[in-house]
């Protein structure tokens, strides 16, 4: 068992492993989805589980795929987060989401380029977490996340900052 696995979240739960995708066009701006699920004015990057057997960066790419309709063809991997990042899950969520097994989440993040067309993004997947998109800076999202993950967001950030508007 790796270090990152001995961490404990919230009341003992494990951290759920996760892989998200900093999605950057040539402006240098970010995707954000907003959230489905969620009736607040809550938006993310595509990001989840990643599934036993995967890597990190295979997630990643399934996971951007999944979310918004953009291949792998379509883009080109130019970061890795050098650690992994954590977050706990807000008491009032704890046990309610993910069968209730974690506690929060362990995140490897990739920054992408994004190399097609806006046409080329379809948030109308087999099962949207979205219900609409846009191209923002990495400050204005680091704003717009819910307040558990802003921490991470902020780290994300910092990391690729160098590539981001």
């Amino acid at each position: 068992m790796s270090k990152h696995d001995e961490r404990v979240g919230p009341q003992g739960l494990p951290y759920r492993p996760c892989a998200g995708v900093v999605l950057v066009n040539d402006e240098g701006l970010v995707f954000a989805g907003h959230r489905i699920d969620n009736p607040s004015d809550a938006w993310q990057m595509p990001q989840g589980g990643i599934d036993k057997g995967e890597t990190p960066h295979d997630a990643a790419l399934r996971e951007l795929t999944e979310e918004t309709g953009v291949p792998a063809a379509l883009v080109e991997v130019i970061g890795e987060s050098p650690d992994w990042l954590y977050y706990d899950l807000p008491d009032e969520l704890v046990g309610k989401i993910w069968k209730g097994k974690y506690g929060g989440q362990r995140q490897k993040w990739f920054l992408m380029r994004f190399k097609g067309r806006d046409s080329d993004i379809s948030i109308e997947t087999e099962i949207p977490e979205f219900d609409r998109w846009q191209w923002t800076s990495a400050s204005e999202l680091v704003e717009k996340i819910v307040p558990f993950k802003r921490d991470v967001y902020a780290a994300i950030i910092a990391d690729f900052r160098s590539h981001l508007a």
